[in-house]
């Protein structure tokens, strides 16, 4: 369990698009097997540890001809971002993808004293 001190408490969120690879015949279109996207999110100011992480398709578009096979992840996550990971694998093709995503953690407050200096 990971307790938070509500003042501390910090979420950010937004929406990523990785690809749109219909409309140059990219990888994850026209391609077969093992394929992966990867993008870097930056938050809109950095965490005091790293946070928790979700993510979610929220617009996919893909052939209708194959099983439609997708992963997406957050990978990598340090207090100033992390990695968004879609991967899919076999004969299905994908057009577009576009990914929500959350982050909870831990951020410093104003109140906070620094007596290190």
């Amino acid at each position: 369990m990971w307790r938070i001190r509500t003042h501390r408490m910090g979420i950010d969120r937004g929406t990523q698009v990785l690809f749109s690879d219909f409309q140059h015949d990219g990888e994850m279109w026209s391609g077969t097997g093992d394929r992966e996207a990867r993008s870097w999110v930056g938050f809109s100011e950095c965490f005091l540890s790293p946070p928790v992480v979700q993510v979610g398709l929220s617009m996919w578009d893909v052939d209708q001809g194959a099983n439609q096979r997708m992963d997406i992840a957050a990978e990598e996550v340090t207090e100033a971002g992390f990695s968004l990971v879609f991967r899919t694998w076999g004969d299905t093709r994908v057009a577009r993808v576009r990914a929500d995503w959350i982050a909870l953690g831990e951020v410093a407050h104003d109140d906070d004293w620094d007596l290190s200096v």
